[in-house]
C-alpha cells in the first residue's frame, strides 16, 4: 500500500508566494524590444478614383456648356444687365486661357477656380469651341 506524503502547510505556502512573486514581475516589467510588434505602417491614402472619359460628342459638350448655364445663362448667352460675362461668340483662345488662368489660380473668382479644376484640357477646348459657335 502506497503512503501519502503530506507535505507541511509552510512549504505550500512558500511555493505559492515565489509563484505569486515571479508572476508580479513578469506582468510589470516590460517585455524586451524584440517580443514587441512593430508599430503599424503609416495609413496609406486609396489611389484617386479616377475621371470618366470625356464626352467629347455634340450632345456630351452640351451637356458641358449646360452645367455654365446657371451663371453665364443658357448657350452662354447672359442675361442683359448681368455682371457675370456671356461665353457666347467669345475667341476660343480667350476661354481657354481664362479657364487655365482660373485653374492655376492666377485669376481669382468666386466659383471658377474651384469649377475649372473639373474639367480637362480636351473639355475645356471642346466648350471654348462651343461657345464661340454660339451667337451673342
Amino acid at each position: 500500500m502506497h503512503t501519502l506524503i503530506q507535505r507541511p502547510p509552510l512549504f505550500c505556502a512558500a511555493a505559492l508566494m515565489f509563484s505569486n512573486l515571479v508572476f508580479a514581475q513578469a506582468s510589470t516589467n516590460p517585455p524586451p524590444p524584440s517580443a514587441v510588434a512593430p508599430p503599424p505602417a503609416a495609413a496609406v491614402a486609396p489611389p484617386p478614383i479616377p475621371f470618366a472619359p470625356s464626352n467629347l460628342t455634340p450632345s456630351g459638350v452640351r451637356a458641358l456648356a449646360a452645367n455654365c448655364a446657371a451663371c453665364h445663362g443658357t448657350n452662354g448667352k447672359s442675361a442683359a444687365g448681368s455682371v457675370v460675362p456671356g461665353l457666347a461668340g467669345r475667341d476660343p483662345e480667350y476661354f481657354v486661357t481664362q479657364m487655365a488662368n482660373f485653374k492655376n489660380g492666377t485669376r481669382q473668382a468666386t466659383l471658377m477656380h474651384q469649377i475649372s479644376k473639373g474639367y480637362t484640357d480636351a473639355e475645356i477646348k471642346a466648350l471654348a469651341d462651343y461657345f464661340a459657335a454660339q451667337k451673342p
